[in-house]
């Protein structure tokens, strides 16, 4: 049992790739928490897509002892988070199970967008902040113009934060002794009924589902009866432990501690993140308040390459939604794929790293339909319908009035590269809300319709900044436009997986360039092949995509013109007859090529 006065429970938020994890390893290896040779780079990024992209998706908890140079023993839990705006939602709810943040910085970047979106989410969660500049052994690192730009920027005191590199080992203790005396203790009582913050679930397959639980009151000892405060549920808790990163058993978990628990639960879907534990008999009253659940933003569809591959995709999709609560599905089926899945994500990095798995740890070529986003129909009849899947569009003379989801967007990006930055999001349709600098960097806010920005708003921004801008951002809610439902149609047949939604004013130039697009892309048959973009039954581009020909008439030699002119009769009235029956086969790369618009 660990007194209150000593525990301290903080998260590392920072931008990405400025060394929160690098940081984490270092206080794991200062405290001898796990074996020198145990120890390895990213320890706490297990999942191999993350070791192989550099990045965090899950957040994850270790538990830190420290002996703190006064000789007093204290007890450190530690929340690794993302840094990507889609994994923002992972974000928000380590914050709840902690008092503390330490904010790093690259102290040769200096404060990036997400270093802004994820400090916000601190500060809303009260947290005490420590600043700490990391990378102080570069060249490039100015760490008194990067301590005053926290202090310009984000409004927090920067004049004692501390400096260290975390490659190094600069600085280690330093921060180890900022946690234990600058973050304060968690409150608790140990005395009263038993209240637990659900923090995070994911599947075993030894174990079953492992439950993290932040004990905010009372005590919970192994084989308590406990009850799931929103689902009613109730289960006896079979083991207790805390990690270290390997799960390490203990008897009781009491205020203020973090640990895990096992409790023959069957399906994650069962443990709603957010929830409040409390024991079956004597429970508490009132619950936590929750986190607002999780909402999918961009759609897409993911249907096997092999038909025959669909029912292992169906128990892969199920798999991976056992460890990612965030992500939706629901089973469709498509004219020209066959049967598959439409799923919910929570931007473009998840919709990537959940394919990346499936296709990786399951074995199945997947092929992706356009990304789309939901959207707002108002029909005539008063009604409001969700629109997930343009190809589902009803016909417009019984809709109202369409509305597409905004957000506002933050990108900081150096001076030079900001004329740029504000023509991408003009031609975005995006409309300006503020334009600010922190020192040579311009901070701009943009209001853009989310459809605009799930294509390749991003590798677009990247491009033209050359890789400087830094770029976040939030949904803020529905508003009305001029949309219209672009199909695009090959050999006269629709092909579903390739019909958008596009503004009115844009949809004869982006249905130009799709078709020219699939001109190049799709191979030459046989026979002539029309490729158009229509909004309902008006074509609005068209090309055409010329026939191989063999040369039917080799074998003449001398002989009257009619000999010829009956054979390529002949060959004329089977490219007809071709046209009207055959199937045009759109390879695989063709669908994900025709959907990366370029500027």
């Amino acid at each position: 049992m660990t007194e209150l006065d000593h525990i301290r429970n903080f998260s590392i938020v920072a931008h990405i790739d400025h060394g929160k994890s690098t940081l984490a390893d270092r206080l794991i290896q200062e405290t001898k928490t796990v074996a020198d040779r145990d120890m390895k780079a990213q320890l706490l990024d297990s999942m191999d897509i993350e070791r192989e992209r550099g990045i965090t998706i899950k957040a994850n908890t270790v538990r830190i002892d420290y002996v703190a140079q006064n000789g007093e023993k204290y007890v450190l839990n530690l929340i690794d988070t993302p840094g990507h705006v889609d994994f923002a939602y992972e974000v928000s709810r380590s914050m709840r199970a902690v008092e503390g943040s330490l904010l790093v910085v690259d102290s040769t970047q200096g404060v990036e967008a997400q270093t802004l979106a994820n400090v916000y989410q601190a500060i809303d969660a009260d947290h005490e902040i420590v600043p700490i500049l990391n990378k102080i052994d570069l060249p490039a690192s100015e760490c008194d113009r990067v301590a005053e730009q926290i202090e310009d920027v984000i409004g927090i005191d920067a004049s004692n934060a501390i400096r260290v590199s975390a490659k190094a080992g600069i600085g280690i203790v330093d921060t180890l002794e900022a946690i234990v005396h600058r973050l304060p203790a968690p409150k608790g009582d140990r005395n009263a009924p038993l209240k637990a913050m659900l923090v995070d679930s994911w599947y075993d397959s030894y174990l079953g589902v492992v439950v993290m639980i932040r004990v905010m009151d009372g005590v919970i000892r192994k084989g308590d009866r406990i009850k799931m405060m929103q689902t009613g549920a109730v289960y006896g808790v079979d083991t207790l432990a805390v990690l270290k990163p390997q799960m390490v058993a203990i008897a009781e978990l009491g205020p203020g501690e973090i640990g895990v628990f096992t409790a023959s639960i069957k399906q994650v879907r069962d443990t709603k993140v957010g929830d409040t534990i409390t024991h079956e008999k004597k429970g508490c009253e009132k619950p936590l308040p929750g986190f607002k659940p999780s909402i999918p933003v961009v759609f897409c569809g993911l249907f096997p390459v092999d038909a025959n591959d669909f029912d292992d995709l169906r128990d892969a999709i199920e798999k991976l939604a056992l460890n990612d609560a965030s992500f939706t599905y629901e089973m469709e089926t498509s004219a020209a794929l066959g049967f598959g899945f439409r799923c919910g994500f929570l931007g473009l990095l998840h919709l990537e790293v959940i394919r990346d798995r499936l296709e990786r740890e399951y074995d199945i070529d997947l092929i992706t339909t356009a990304p789309s986003v939901v959207y707002h129909l108002y029909m005539k009849d008063g009604e409001l319908r969700e629109l997930h899947n343009p190809a589902d569009m009803p016909d417009l003379t019984y809709v109202s009035h369409i509305e597409e989801p905004r957000i506002k967007a933050t990108i900081l990006v150096p001076d030079e590269y900001l004329g740029d930055v504000l023509k991408l999001c003009q031609d975005r349709r995006g409309i300006q809300l503020d334009l600010t600098y922190a020192g040579s960097r311009a901070m701009v806010v943009y209001d853009l319709p989310l459809n605009e920005v799930v294509f390749d708003f991003y590798d677009r921004l990247k491009s033209v900044t050359k890789g400087y801008a830094s770029f976040d951002y939030q949904l803020t809610g529905y508003r009305e436009d001029n949309l219209v439902k672009m199909s695009i149609l090959v050999n006269d047949e629709p092909v579903d997986a390739l019909s958008m939604m596009v503004h009115r004013e844009r949809a004869e130039m982006r249905g130009r360039a799709m078709v020219e697009k699939l001109k190049d892309l799709i191979p030459r048959h046989m026979f002539k092949i029309p490729i158009q973009a229509a909004i309902g039954g008006k074509v609005i581009a068209r090309e055409t995509l010329s026939a191989l020909r063999k040369d039917v008439t080799a074998k003449c030699y001398g002989g009257d013109a009619t000999r010829k002119r009956k054979l390529l009769d002949k060959q004329k009235a089977g490219k007809k007859k071709m046209r009207q029956f055959g199937k045009v086969e759109i390879p695989q790369e063709a669908f994900i090529s025709a959907l990366k618009m370029d500027g």
